[in-house]
């Protein structure tokens, strides 16, 4: 299927626009490039309508959200939703601060989106109202095992089937759900912690 996906973006080169945050936006950009699609960044109000209605898809992260760029994720949201254009959110943080808590929540209220990407903490976060999120890090609080598995899947579907979304949770054990079934990927790698951005580079891949 990845073979599939990744082929189909070699052959039509999307055009991606990414309000993402400051921390990895160049590894954002530069594996939508080696992957065959083609980035463009963009946050100012004055800019994103324009933007997001030259490209076929929007990635939302909010890991460096504040009172410019808060805007500009709405007007572009609704912008995509009207064109009828992919759109992901990934909602960096969502449960360690009410600013991301909220905006996360209310972005969730009023765009559309076709993919909800983050760990489980942050997902958890806009499931229930509550996670245990420390910083943009998942808590071991809510790390998904083979014990919770089932019970996860079940609780991620019905998160789907109420916002019509796809529901990507990535950690140790990756689940992409929608509301009737749930692929289990099981390609984590302890070094993965060491590092950051690899999310955020997924995000704007699966927007392409």
């Amino acid at each position: 299927m990845f073979k599939e996906c990744l082929e189909n973006v070699r052959k039509n080169v999307p055009l991606v626009h990414n309000i993402t945050n400051y921390v990895t936006v160049n590894d954002v950009a530069n594996v939508l490039l080696a992957c065959g699609g083609s980035p463009i960044m963009s946050d100012d109000i004055d800019d994103v309508v324009d933007i997001t209605s030259i490209c076929g898809g929007l990635n939302i992260n909010i890991g460096t959200l504040n009172k410019n760029t808060i805007p500009s994720m709405f007007a572009a949201g609704k912008k995509a939703n009207e064109l009828g254009h992919v759109v992901l959110l990934d909602p960096v943080g969502a449960g360690a601060s009410a600013l991301r808590t909220n905006t996360a929540n209310e972005l969730m209220e009023k765009v559309k989106f076709d993919v909800v990407r983050g760990n489980i903490s942050e997902v958890k976060t806009l499931m229930v109202g509550s996670g245990s999120t420390k910083g943009v890090d998942a808590d071991v609080a809510d790390k998904v095992t083979d014990e919770n598995l089932e019970e996860t899947i079940s609780k991620l579907k019905a998160f789907s089937k109420a916002t019509g979304s796809i529901i990507a949770v990535t950690g140790a054990i990756d689940l992409v759900c929608n509301s009737e079934k749930c692929y289990v990927i099981r390609n984590g790698k302890p070094q993965m912690s060491s590092i950051t951005g690899t999310g955020c580079q997924l995000s704007g891949l699966m927007t392409a």
